[in-house]
């Protein structure tokens, strides 16, 4: 086994290579350091400290509470917790949609005080001026097109989106148009998986797809879907590698049954 000194890390050039050479890029959020080290220490390339942390962590019913305090606070923490992976930090709602200099700001400081690697935002022609200024200053920046969280009141559900002509051509300008303003990667999320396969093959930069089918050049997904840990959430695209909630309901409830017992701790245990 490699020691940490020796491990590659991955970088937003190594995704293009990736790309390019056909390897499939693995991506996870992650919103703490015990579990950035365990998809870390599994080989997951891209760590993603998503606003999805509002559902999953906060108990929010959207994205949209989510602040850049809070952004900074979980990517410190996941950033602590992986040497290897690509730290890609969300920009939340309302943290680059004012002014591309405010974003530009706010993107800096999730690189200079969380220690994020790339910022990734939502949007494509609207946000463009953003990208392109970030880009320029050496802030590396992952787009996101799709179903776009942030916008969830303006869209009024979570459907897919690109299902009508029109709105199928705006994704795929959109996608081009973020990769010219100097965008490394861009999130697809639950548009058909023609349209995700048409942006793959007509972009140099890698598409990282969510609900989007096989042809992207890599997936991402919530880790608490993908372990089983979320029990009222079952969209197509997650596929459950673990039962996790149950796992873990039945360790809890049996250590509860051997406190109340006083059967733990034992001698063993005890000093």
């Amino acid at each position: 086994m490699q020691q940490p000194s020796t491990v590659r890390a991955v970088t937003t050039r190594r995704l293009l290579d990736m790309k390019a050479q056909g390897t499939k890029i693995v991506c996870l959020t992650a919103y703490d350091a015990l579990m950035a080290s365990i998809f870390d220490h599994a080989g997951v390339d891209v760590l993603l400290v998503g606003d999805s942390l509002g559902n999953i962590v906060q108990g929010h019913e959207t994205t949209i509470p989510v602040t850049l305090e809070d952004i900074i606070y979980h990517t410190k923490a996941v950033r602590r917790g992986a040497s290897r992976a690509l730290i890609v930090a969300d920009m939340p709602f309302m943290s680059y949609q004012v002014h591309p200099d405010e974003a530009f700001r706010n993107a800096g400081r999730l690189m200079k005080e969380a220690g994020a690697a790339a910022v990734k935002l939502e949007g494509g022609q609207r946000v463009l001026d953003a990208v392109a200024r970030m880009t320029a200053a050496g802030i590396p920046v992952m787009g996101h097109l799709g179903l776009t969280p942030q916008s969830i009141y303006q869209f009024g559900s979570y459907q897919a989106r690109g299902r009508e002509q029109e709105e199928a051509e705006q994704i795929y300008r959109d996608a081009l148009a973020l990769q010219e303003a100097g965008a490394f990667a861009i999130v697809l999320e639950k548009i058909p998986a023609s349209l995700a396969k048409r942006i793959t093959e007509s972009l140099r930069i890698p598409t990282i797809g969510i609900g989007a089918g096989p042809w992207c050049d890599g997936q991402i997904l919530v880790y608490a879907d993908m372990l089983g840990l979320t029990v009222d959430f079952h969209p197509r695209f997650v596929r459950r590698y673990d039962n996790l909630f149950e796992r873990i309901t039945d360790a809890v409830r049996r250590y509860s049954e051997d406190v109340r017992r006083g059967d733990f701790p034992n001698e063993s245990e005890s000093y």
